[in-house]
């Protein structure tokens, strides 16, 4: 009970002092709320970013190696002339590891060609992506369908004039629906459309089946070379349940080497690539920009609290006469110390919640202009109100003991 009784007498104070003195209040209470808004936002901007670059690697499989020419990856020291030379991987790679392999669950051979106007009668669709994958294509990627299907083993084999398309090729050249059955022209070819992917939108990484084009590829081996290094051949190879992405890897690694018949000691011709790569990389990155963010909003954080300090010493100041009182009538030295301190405490919380309120108000907005999942995770919050207590502490103990110091006789007397 006597808390609380301190508590709301210390509220009220801070709320007197509040009402007296509303710019000087309010210019103190800015730092903070700057503060706090920058830290939040800046980790809540972070949290966004790395959920979406997240949920992007996530659509080519925790469980899946892309066997490919370049290493994921960069830096310094990329040495690029020396993976240059390296062959891209050939048919011969991916049928030797189709009788082979016993770790994996699906191979699929894969290659993209970028960049190309489909048109269906007046409709044109610009910037489609025209893929061709052999059959385990649907196994070794993460897709739904809207209307139609996948590809038979059958149709895979022959190599038949079928395709499955994106949501957007489908929306912009059968805007009245309908797609499955109609026939597209690609690469000069006629082909009937017997699916149609789910919508997935845009996202960061730019990997999406909304304006993909899919092709078996025995019907693409037909029109194009397929082995071709323009269209960025590769063999993903998604694991068995229950085995880990490192013994897939090993076991790739051996069977690799042994069809390229490289020696013991010779370098890899070849990458094997996987999401946790990308995902190490962003975890990287992304610690940080958690780190810088938090250095600029704790150099915010540093000026508010020295002006909420400023506040608590001109509120002792102001107060003298009645802290002599108090103690003249028997107050402790703590209950003044705990008064002061819980003003600045409070202070600084009201600081906090306007950044707080400051950030919803942000966030609404983004969401309302750009159509954007922000992340704004309880932690940050928590992290935002604790940074706020922690400031209001500091910022206040020396004028609270400056004040529980005070000679109640001298106190009384002064003006």
């Amino acid at each position: 009970m006597i808390f609380l009784k301190l508590f709301r007498e210390s509220f009220l104070f801070a709320y007197d002092s509040l009402r007296q003195n509303k710019l000087r209040t309010f210019l103190s209470l800015l730092g903070v709320t700057i503060g706090i808004f920058t830290i939040i936002s800046v980790f809540s901007a972070v949290d966004t970013l790395r959920n979406n670059l997240q949920q992007s690697v996530n659509k080519l499989g925790s469980n899946s190696i892309y066997i490919q020419k370049w290493p994921w990856g960069g830096g310094d020291e990329y040495p690029w002339w020396k993976y240059m030379q390296r062959p891209v991987p050939k048919l011969k790679d991916f049928y030797e590891l189709q009788k082979r392999s016993q770790t994996a669950f699906a191979i699929s051979y894969e290659i993209s060609i970028d960049n190309r106007i489909v048109k269906y009668k007046s409709n044109t669709v610009e910037g489609a992506e025209i893929d061709a994958a052999s059959q385990d294509h649907d196994k070794t990627w993460n897709f739904d369908f809207e209307d139609g299907r996948y590809f038979t083993d059958l149709e895979s084999r022959s190599g038949s004039p079928v395709t499955v398309i994106g949501y957007d090729i489908a929306q912009n050249l059968f805007p009245d629906g309908g797609a499955v059955g109609k026939q597209l022209k690609i690469m000069g070819r006629y082909v009937t459309v017997i699916g149609v992917f789910k919508k997935e939108g845009n996202d960061i990484l730019g990997i999406s089946d909304d304006k993909e084009i899919l092709l078996p590829l025995n019907f693409a081996k037909n029109v194009i070379d397929i082995q071709n290094e323009n269209y960025g051949p590769q063999i993903v190879v998604r694991g068995k349940e229950g085995i880990t992405d490192v013994d897939v890897e090993s076991e790739l690694r051996g069977l690799m080497r042994s069809i390229r018949r490289l020696r013991p000691g010779e370098d890899d011709n070849f990458a094997l690539n996987k999401t946790s790569i990308l995902s190490n990389q962003l975890d990287v990155v992304f610690g940080v920009l958690h780190t810088v963010g938090l250095i600029i909003g704790l150099f915010s954080i540093l000026v508010g609290g020295f002006g909420i300090a400023n506040i608590m010493f001109v509120s002792v100041k102001e107060r003298t006469n009645i802290i002599g009182i108090q103690k003249s009538l028997g107050a402790k030295s703590y209950f003044i110390l705990l008064q002061f301190l819980i003003e600045a405490v409070i202070l600084c919380l009201m600081g906090g919640i306007i950044g707080l309120a400051m950030v919803y108000g942000a966030t609404a907005l983004v969401k309302a202009a750009a159509d954007i999942q922000v992340v704004l995770d309880v932690k940050n919050i928590i992290i935002g109100i604790g940074t706020s207590i922690t400031i209001g502490v500091i910022s206040g103990i020396i004028p609270a003991y400056f004040a529980a110091s005070l000679d109640p006789v001298e106190a009384i007397r002064s003006n």
